[in-house]
């Protein structure tokens, strides 16, 4: 019966994807959070932490400990805004530009099993669906 409740499958559905994308990640032992900050910091440079924790709907206080580690990595640098010295700039650094193209390869890999199980088409429908679930009622 609950395989018939929207909210159950989506959260297995969603499960059984993010074990496989945290598995395809686990050799750059990068999260699929970190995977989407370093996109956002990639095509945003010198974006703003508040920015992207907003962009992404991650809560401040989880965004930072996020931050704080690709930093202490050295994938990001943070630096004071020129224009606003309460805030922090975010880049990548070039050991983070390596790491999220590699990631962004795995990525493809994770995308290319998920794809070939639903069949074209039905990546696409999927894909369509959720937007439309996303959407404010």
């Amino acid at each position: 019966m609950l395989s018939r409740y929207v909210g159950y499958a989506l959260r297995r559905a969603q499960s059984a994807v993010f074990a496989d994308f945290i598995d395809t990640l686990a050799e750059l032992k990068l999260r699929p959070g970190q995977f989407t900050v370093l996109i956002v910091i990639d095509q945003n440079p010198g974006t703003s932490q508040s920015h992207v924790s907003v962009a992404l709907g991650i809560q401040k206080a989880n965004f930072v400990a996020t931050i704080t580690d690709l930093v202490r990595r050295g994938y990001v640098v943070r630096h004071r805004s020129e224009s606003d010295g309460r805030s922090y700039e975010l880049e990548l650094t070039p050991r983070g530009k390596r790491l999220l193209e590699r990631a962004a390869e795995l990525q493809k890999l994770h995308e290319n099993r998920i794809a070939t199980r639903l069949g074209a088409r039905g990546r696409e429908q999927l894909l369509e669906l959720l937007a439309r679930l996303a959407e404010p009622a």
